[in-house]
């Protein structure tokens, strides 16, 4: 029997990535997983992954509420509510402070601060008493990376929204926790850099890291399985770090 047997699980941004690994993994323990993207292609694919019978995409947006109900409607629909949510999907981007622009910041704040938000918030009516909500924060919230302060203030923010979480939603049993990761080999690492210096790129950030590597994703999934099953039960406003040691060693 798996951890999850028969638990409903929504993962936002499922469609590639960390998201797509922890469907997979859910999925073969037991739930039944919905993901969520923008794009119908990337999600088709991720539903082929995972298994048809196993999961259900719905496009959407996490920074267009509209786009929040009808996901949830579709949700309620299945009649069996909700057992876990990994609000995992977000944006990243290279900029300075300098550099910075209006539209950028807007972007960031929108989605992975206002779109996390209310997918938490929107969620509420149909989360099962004793729920486990796992947000995918960011072991950069903890680090000063130049041109990344933006999508780390995000993350940061995150990390608060945990703590405060977990003590309002505790009269109802549902714990909230955040899984920290480091770089992860994942196709959002590869969009924030130029083709011809990827290698590069990855190279100077494994060689930061004390077991001198990218993290796989199915390795933050294992992560993000721990904290929304009951292997976890005990744990609440948590952060759990699985970057390899880079902000701890």
């Amino acid at each position: 029997m798996g951890q999850l047997e028969g638990k409903t699980a929504l993962v936002t941004g499922g469609g590639t990535g960390i998201g797509r690994a922890a469907a997979v993994r859910m999925a073969a323990e037991g739930a039944h997983v919905f993901i969520t993207g923008r794009r119908q292609g990337t999600l088709d694919e991720a539903v082929e992954v995972i298994g048809a019978g196993s999961a259900t995409a719905v496009v959407a947006d996490i920074s267009d509420l509209d786009d929040l109900d009808r996901l949830y409607d579709a949700i309620r629909a299945r009649g069996q509510g909700l057992d876990v949510l990994f609000a995992n999907a977000s944006i990243g981007e290279f900029v300075t402070l300098e550099a910075s622009t209006g539209a950028q910041f807007d972007q960031h704040f929108d989605i992975n601060v206002r779109g996390t938000y209310f997918t938490v918030q929107k969620a509420l009516p149909v989360l099962n008493d004793g729920a486990s909500i796992v947000l995918n924060g960011s072991a950069n919230a903890d680090i000063g990376a130049p041109a990344f302060g933006l999508y780390s203030a995000t993350k940061a923010a995150q990390r608060s929204f945990t703590r405060t979480w977990a003590n309002e939603l505790k009269g109802r049993g549902i714990r909230v926790n955040a899984v920290m990761p480091g770089a992860t080999q994942t196709p959002g690492l590869n969009g924030l850099i130029p083709a011809d210096q990827a290698a590069a790129f990855k190279e100077g950030m494994a060689a930061a890291v004390p077991l001198g590597r990218l993290a796989r994703p199915e390795e933050i999934a294992a992560t993000v399985l721990f904290l929304a099953g009951d292997q976890s039960s005990f744990m609440t406003g948590s952060a759990l770090y699985v970057d390899g040691g880079a902000t701890q060693v």
